[in-house]
């Protein structure tokens, strides 16, 4: 798996979810978060407008919770998308 670094944190890799005859490749970026004035983020699947999606773990987790919050993520991701495009 390739690693990039962006402004945010590293890039992991692109989970590729379907949904109806459509495949939507979501980046899936790990990230510190918590901030360091200890504001805490949620991981997770992210929305930013109806076309930036994409998947934050916490860089600083145990690669079996990342792999679940990816799993989790991806689920929810599916279920975003098939509310936009299918009603």
């Amino acid at each position: 798996m390739r690693v990039s670094e962006s402004a945010h944190g590293k890039l992991l890799g692109y989970v590729h979810v379907q949904v109806g005859s459509r495949v939507y490749a979501l980046p899936v970026e790990a990230r510190r978060l918590v901030s360091d004035d200890g504001i805490a983020q949620e991981s997770g699947f992210i929305a930013n407008g109806s076309k930036q999606l994409e998947i934050v773990v916490d860089s600083e987790a145990p690669e079996a919770v990342v792999r679940e919050t990816i799993e989790r993520a991806s689920a929810q991701a599916v279920r975003h998308i098939a509310r936009k495009v299918l009603n």
